[in-house]
């Protein structure tokens, strides 16, 4: 895939992404993974590092995509395709506002957006959980066994999980505090 490929399929998951960048993983999975461009196993590396970093996840997915695969100049280029959509339709949005702020066609699409956005932000959720926590098995077969059912999960990483939900929740402890507990258990455990 060339830069300027790149560039329009990042400008597009710009344009489509309703919902904020948890949507866009979804889109930028369906584009980078299914194509071949990056394995799987790259793709969620990149969304835990971009959701790690401050800022928006979709400019961060594109900013480091655009490192990864043309340097300095493709972060740029790929970072400013995934934002030029969302600066076009402001701009719009803002010109004619006030005309289409009472419209009932316009109140009902934002209403029927919402849960179809929910949908396209849970998916990449239930992606994440299955990529990390569970050993998706090659035939439903192996679950007829004990051994089976005990390969089914990464444990370790599920214990992780139980544990920094425990300390996100219960002891309030500041959420940078378990993303950097998060790193420094990926650094020593796996």
């Amino acid at each position: 895939m060339t830069l300027l490929q790149l560039a329009l399929t990042f400008f597009s998951i710009g344009l489509f992404t309703i919902g904020g960048g948890q949507v866009a993983i979804t889109l930028m999975q369906q584009s980078l993974v299914s194509t071949g461009i990056i394995s799987q196993a790259q793709f969620y590396n990149m969304v835990a590092i971009s959701e790690s970093t401050p800022g928006p996840i979709g400019i961060n997915m594109a900013t480091y995509i655009g490192y990864e695969l043309y340097g300095v100049p493709g972060a740029l280029i790929v970072t400013g395709a995934q934002v030029l959509p969302s600066i076009i339709i402001i701009l719009i949005i803002a010109r004619f506002l006030k005309n289409f702020n009472d419209n009932l066609y316009v109140k009902g699409s934002l209403a029927f957006l919402r849960p179809v956005t929910t949908g396209l932000i849970l998916v990449p959720v239930i992606q994440v959980i299955m990529f990390t926590l569970i050993n998706v098995p090659e035939s439903i077969s192996v679950l007829t066994t004990i051994e089976g059912w005990k390969g089914l999960f990464n444990w370790i990483c599920l214990a992780a999980y139980g544990v920094f939900v425990f300390l996100l929740f219960k002891v309030k402890l500041h959420p940078i505090a378990v993303i950097l507990l998060g790193a420094v258990f990926g650094i020593v455990f796996l």
